[in-house]
């Protein structure tokens, strides 16, 4: 599933708030987690809407460099002297790994849900909930 704004959704799993969101049955992060008040817990199966969907895959300065020059080549190659483009391609050409590996690397999506109930949870992995 990939979650839109607007769309109904189904928890999938018993969540703990404790400080950080985390499903129920993993234990508690360690960093920078003290004893606290209390907690919450959101049963699997409540229901809402996804108010917000953020994607996240962070880029290194290899791959900015890469679309960079990828796009100088693209648009301006044909106009270069054979120097100059051979070069150009040669550097897009060193960079291409790391453009590779970024392409492969998982897009991290995180939700903003606002349940029935009136509770919003903020910044929650996507793949903890089903559409409707």
């Amino acid at each position: 599933m990939t979650p839109t704004v607007g769309l109904r959704v189904k928890l999938t799993a018993d969540l703990r708030l404790a400080g950080q969101v985390v499903p129920a049955d993993e234990p508690p992060g360690e960093a920078g987690t003290g004893p606290g008040a209390g907690f919450l817990v959101l049963a699997a199966g409540v229901e809402g809407t996804v108010e917000r969907v953020d994607e996240d895959r962070p880029q290194s300065h290899e791959v900015r460099e890469y679309e960079r020059l990828k796009s100088l080549l693209d648009d301006f190659g044909h106009q270069m002297p054979p120097g100059s483009r051979r070069q150009l391609e040669e550097q897009v050409a060193a960079l291409e790994p790391e453009w590779t590996a970024y392409r492969e690397r998982k897009l991290r999506l995180t939700v903003r849900v606002r349940f029935d109930n009136g509770f919003a949870l903020d910044d929650a992995p996507g793949d903890l909930f089903v559409s409707l």
